[in-house]
């Protein structure tokens, strides 16, 4: 029985090193349990969460497009602008609600009176 279970053993390990050395995919990370913690490998994670294409340079105008968004002045995108918002309310600016406008001018006297028929 023993010679048995030898011969099986002998056999199957010539069958792992005829099997090929690399298999279609990348290899599979490892984790480790200790205590009944698990530890994954970081380095091989952070490997397969890599694009396909991570050595080939990519476009320089491959940007995305929220980060030309970002990029934009605050008054482009209809944001809060302090030098927009000082100008437009004046010297009330942070102790009135009313932007300040100028007094309206009184009404004035016609300059030359109209002749009467």
């Amino acid at each position: 029985m023993r010679t048995w279970l030898t011969l099986c053993a002998v056999a199957a390990l010539g069958l792992v090193d005829m099997a090929p050395a690399a298999a279609a995919g990348p290899a599979p990370c490892v984790e480790v349990e200790v205590n009944g913690e698990r530890a994954p490998s970081f380095p091989c994670l952070t490997q397969k969460l890599q694009p396909a294409n991570a050595g080939k340079p990519a476009r320089p105008d491959s940007g995305l497009a929220a980060e030309a968004i970002a990029q934009r002045p605050s008054n482009q995108l209809g944001l809060y602008n302090e030098a927009a918002t000082t100008h437009r309310m004046g010297n009330t600016f942070g102790t009135s609600v009313y932007p300040q406008r100028p007094a309206s001018p009184a009404p004035g006297a016609p300059v030359i009176p109209r002749a009467q028929p």
